[in-house]
């Protein structure tokens, strides 16, 4: 009879704790959790109420503050802590795990500095080491409270994608395999950023024509920067791409949405971070997409906005300036990008002035 899998999961925020639920119900699964008082809260009652209040988590899940006890009998490694902290985090692993360990990441951002992606911190600190990611359409809470969800258990070789993948799934919870870890990995950073100017359309009340302009322009940003870095354009149309961005963009569970209601509301970055307990990852992720932006060559003028907001260079309401409500009986000034001071001054500017680009050239008409 062989032995059941240890999966070890590092990071009891309210993904990781999530993604280590699922898990034990599969494999004998541990946490990593930095606060004691989270650990034996996990042990003691089942539960992690800092981050997902009174929802009962699977009752084999086990926790720990000791990292060397976490990883002893590691099999299979998920890293569920925010990217500012995963190279470091990484590094303290490295010679605790045994070699060739699958290890799977859960950040949705991008490392400031060095614009690298999770999977190639991962591949830097512990070569020779599988990496992928789990992604996808979740909202930790309807997860642990049974809804029906869909993910993308994402990796360059596809054995390995399909032996890990009966691990986290349940009779509700599917994951589905894809060997584009470039665009799978892309989606989630990007659309934080787009989010976030979801969030600000929301608390300034501009409509939801408006909002689903922001969406699905949105899209087209993070479809032409993923491509150009070498993802595949079908992928983000998945689940890791539109189902991810939907979900982030439209939930009032959504943290980079609730970061962008709360500059509508004319709060700073710093206030904001200030008043969260949790990351949300597009504050840090949208300097770092205009650099990516800028060196692949692709426009982004929404993320552009984004990344003035988060700067502090001005607030929501000029960024979204041109995007308003008009008054009833005035005309609007003529939507082209002459004359405009700034690109939000102007509607279409903010949605791209020229169209849009793609790999065989410009596309036409509105998309």
């Amino acid at each position: 009879m062989s032995r059941r899998i240890n999966v070890t999961v590092l990071g009891a925020g309210s993904w990781g704790t999530t993604v280590a639920s699922i898990a034990s119900r599969n494999a004998d699964t541990i946490v990593w959790a930095r606060r004691a008082e989270t650990a034996d809260e996990i042990n003691r009652e089942q539960r992690n109420s800092q981050y997902l209040k009174d929802l009962p988590l699977h009752r084999h899940l086990r926790a720990t503050t000791d990292l060397e006890e976490a990883l002893q009998r590691c099999d299979v490694l998920v890293m569920g802590v925010p990217s500012h902290s995963f190279r470091e985090t990484l590094q303290k692993v490295a010679p605790l795990v045994r070699p060739w360990v699958p290890v799977i990441s859960l950040a949705k951002g991008l490392e400031q500095g060095t614009q690298r992606r999770m999977t190639e911190i991962i591949h830097e600190e512990l070569p020779g080491h599988p990496a992928g990611l789990l992604a996808g359409p979740n909202i930790a809470r309807e997860i642990l409270q049974g809804m029906a969800a869909a993910a993308v258990m994402a990796m360059p070789d596809e054995k390995i994608a399909n032996a890990l993948q009966p691990l986290f799934s349940t009779a509700v919870f599917r994951v589905y395999t894809n060997t584009d870890v470039i665009g799978s990995e892309l989606g989630g950073p990007l659309k934080n950023v787009i989010a976030i100017s979801a969030g600000m359309a929301q608390g300034l009340g501009v409509g939801e024509n408006t909002r689903a302009m922001v969406i699905t322009r949105g899209l087209s940003e993070i479809s032409r920067l993923g491509v150009a870095m070498g993802g595949c354009a079908e992928t983000f149309s998945g689940l890791t791409g539109l189902g991810d961005l939907l979900t982030t963009c439209m939930s009032p569970l959504s943290r980079n949405r609730q970061v962008g209601e709360q500059f509508a509301a004319g709060k700073t970055t710093a206030e904001i971070v200030a008043s969260m307990n949790m990351v949300a990852e597009g504050i840090k992720t949208s300097s770092v997409v205009m650099e990516l932006a800028d060196r692949y060559g692709v426009e982004m003028p929404i993320a552009k906005e984004v990344a003035a907001v988060v700067r502090g260079d001005y607030g929501a309401v000029q960024a979204f300036r041109g995007l308003r409500k008009l008054t009833p009986g005035r005309s609007p000034a003529r939507p082209g990008c002459r004359g405009a001071a700034r690109p939000m001054q102007c509607g279409v500017a903010f949605m791209g002035c020229r169209g849009e680009a793609s790999r065989a050239g410009r596309l036409r008409g509105a998309g």
